[in-house]
């Protein structure tokens, strides 16, 4: 055999093992609160619509806490980050993902992005609210849905998406109503009302599958006969307004081994605050869930803390480990 028949053998064997570990990887999801995760294979970082700062205003299910002793923000009042708490939590980043402008979804994205330096990927509407509050433009990704981007270490498929309906959502403004540019800050809370269409996303990474949805609403031919690992799938009452919402989306993306709510939460609250009424309500969620797939695990997060997904070669399936050791609903 000669020395460069073995010097190929041995590349095939070197790059069929990375192959093997790739398929095997491991993931750490980290619930962030409302829409945000943390995303991660041990070195790559994607965070999806990180909203930290959680202002104390009221929200479509839930009014604001008399207890809270924070300052109540009205429709005129200026917002900006809670920086504090941000940096003691989020540490590095290498992609933000954000579904739509409104203010618990991309008020935070430009603080994290200028600290991190990462890639903001969004919609036009994303894309002006970042450069008007200082983002870099080589660090935005404009996209419309439909995209499937190859990044250094995971791709992205973008999926158009809808949001879910608000009630008295007939006062906001139109879904196709973008962020301005050219627009300075500081912003008034009123200014954060404006949606810029909604996206999903399929992140694929070390092997698996997620999809990430930022409200309670989808387009079924969008979704139709993707196979994620894992779905975090928006639960707050207003999924109650479409049509078998739990039941068509689990069908079209095929019954996925493991979902776990998002946008769930009291998000205008501390994060110290129970979250015991927001746990309540979504049982009914977490009851339609089993109802339609009964194999399919059910993981209600809790913020900060690291659920671990990787491959379990005996099933064929991912499963995911549960660090707080909490019962699965």
């Amino acid at each position: 055999m000669s020395a460069g028949t073995r010097n190929r053998i041995l590349f095939l064997l070197v790059w069929s093992s990375s192959a093997v570990a790739l398929a095997q990887g491991r993931l750490e999801l980290t619930y962030l609160g409302t829409a945000g995760w943390e995303i991660s294979d041990g070195q790559t970082v994607v965070l999806v619509d990180p909203y930290l700062t959680r202002l104390k205003s009221n929200t479509p299910n839930d009014p604001a806490l008399a207890s809270d002793p924070r300052p109540l923000v009205g429709d005129d009042d200026f917002v900006t980050s809670d920086q504090t708490v941000i940096d003691a939590h989020i540490r590095k980043a290498d992609y933000i993902l954000i579904t739509h402008t409104h203010v618990d979804h991309v008020l935070d994205m430009p603080y994290i992005a200028r600290k991190t330096g990462a890639l903001v990927i969004g919609t036009e509407s994303t894309a002006n609210f970042a450069r008007d509050s200082g983002v870099s433009g080589s660090r935005i990704l404009t996209v419309r849905g439909g995209e499937d981007l190859q990044l250094r270490d995971c791709s992205i498929r973008v999926i158009p998406s809808l949001h879910g309906i608000l009630p008295g959502s007939a006062q906001l403004p139109p879904p196709s109503t973008i962020f301005p540019a050219n627009t300075k800050p500081p912003f008034r809370l009123g200014q954060l009302f404006v949606e810029g269409g909604t996206l999903a996303f399929l992140i694929r990474m070390a092997g698996h599958q997620i999809i990430a949805f930022g409200s309670m609403n989808y387009i079924e031919r969008e979704i139709d006969g993707l196979r994620p690992d894992v779905a975090l799938i928006g639960a707050m009452p207003e999924r109650q307004k479409i049509y078998h919402y739990t039941q068509r989306l689990l069908q079209a993306i095929g019954y996925p081994p493991l979902v776990m709510p998002t946008h769930w939460d009291r998000f205008n609250v501390p994060y110290d605050v129970s979250q015991q009424p927001a746990i309540d309500r979504l049982q009914s969620f977490v009851a339609e869930v089993q109802a339609v797939s009964p194999h399919t695990q059910v993981i209600v997060p809790e913020y900060f803390t690291p659920i671990i997904v990787e491959s379990s070669p005996a099933a064929g399936r991912e499963k995911a480990s549960n660090p707080a050791d909490r019962p699965t609903p």
